[in-house]
């Protein structure tokens, strides 16, 4: 095997797809990632039998080949190649020099044919904007749990309808879905199935760009786009009814509020909020008022303009960090947060849209 290439390209695509390696990979050779050289193209996967990530790019190959190399450490050696000059690998037996300019590397590689079989992408259900998409699942990820107790409420549901992509994440005490723009492939019924949230919104993180291709079928969800493919193993399907809900329906109190504003009193409010206790909201025609804090250690209050339609609502208190996560979901400058009497959850979403909308359970004070 032998190659040369970019080596701000290849940084970026092996520090990308290192994300699927795990600290404490299931078998050694899991450590490592798999470069497959060929037809002018690299290829570098990284898989843990529950996450794939597989990027091709361009190269110069002159000699084609396959090599598993230590995951984390060419990440590094990757990052550390200086610009100006293509960079130079090639394998001789186990050994594969990595030359840049003056700067050499050599890395033992790891036993290739050990390498589990990485599976396929399932078939493409439709497309949607990468940039939205990525967005979409940071916004609701942050109501799933890390708690593996009832795995349900570690994923994220994905549901289409006509046009539309649904997705959505509980962890029991809050709701959030965002809705977007979906092109479809197939025609008729095609069910939703969950996926866990942390391999997605790494999978976020590291930039989906231009259209993404979406697909899933009984075991797996894959997403691809411009050389990228991400896999990774669902969840039991089982999900609960959110969109009833999270519908609007007969919530007769609605606040508008300029998101920066009331983010910042809540989160000033709760720097005073012991733990476990709640950030409390009082709504006037004109004006919301947070406050937080006990009256033994320290108390804090701030008002905020807003607009109210419906009856003032005297005290409705909430966790600071639920409330926090569902007004950061919101992608608008004006907050509205939909009411009713009573201990009764909240629905918060932006003015312009209700694509993005998070529930958010109300706390009972004492």
């Amino acid at each position: 095997m032998k190659l040369s290439i970019d080596p701000q390209t290849l940084a970026e695509t092996v520090t990308w797809a290192v994300r699927a390696i795990t600290q404490r990979p299931a078998i050694p050779i899991l450590a490592g990632l798999l470069l497959e050289a060929a037809d002018d193209q690299l290829t570098v996967s990284a898989f843990d039998y529950d996450f794939v990530l597989q990027a091709t790019v361009t190269a110069d190959v002159s000699e084609p080949g396959r090599v598993v190399l230590p995951g984390r450490v060419l990440a590094e050696i990757a990052k550390d190649l200086p610009g100006g000059n293509f960079a130079d690998l090639a394998l001789s037996g186990r050994e594969m020099a990595i030359t840049c300019g003056r700067l050499s590397y050599t890395l033992v590689s790891l036993p290739v044919e050990d390498y589990p079989s990485i599976p396929e992408a399932p078939p493409i259900l439709g497309t949607a904007d990468g940039a939205v998409l990525a967005t979409a699942i940071q916004q609701v990820a942050t109501a799933a749990t890390k708690d593996n107790t009832l795995p349900m409420l570690t994923g994220i549901r994905w549901d289409i309808s006509e046009d539309t992509l649904s997705l959505a994440a509980t962890d029991r005490y809050r709701i959030a879905v965002r809705d977007l723009p979906w092109t479809p492939h197939v025609t008729g019924k095609v069910d939703g199935v969950v996926a866990p949230h942390g391999h997605l919104l790494d999978a976020a993180k590291g930039g989906m760009r231009g259209t993404v291709s979406v697909g899933w079928d009984g075991s797996r969800i894959g997403f691809q786009y411009e050389g990228r493919t991400v896999i990774t193993r669902l969840l039991d399907s089982q999900f609960i009814d959110y969109t009833s809900r999270t519908e609007y329906g007969d919530l007769p109190i609605l606040a508008t509020i300029d998101r920066a504003l009331i983010m910042g009193a809540v989160k000033r409010a709760a720097r005073v909020a012991e733990k476990n206790t709640a950030v409390r909201l009082a709504f006037s025609s004109d004006e919301v008022l947070v406050q937080a804090g006990t009256a033994d250690v320290a108390r804090g209050a701030e008002t905020v303009p807003c607009e109210l339609t419906g009856a003032d609502v005297h005290e409705i208190a909430f966790q600071p960090q639920f409330l926090l996560d569902a007004l950061t979901g919101v992608q608008q400058d004006k907050v509205l947060m939909h009411m009713q009497p009573g201990n009764k959850p909240a629905l918060i979403s932006g003015q312009e849209s209700d694509s993005y909308r998070c529930l958010v359970m109300v706390l009972r004070l004492a």
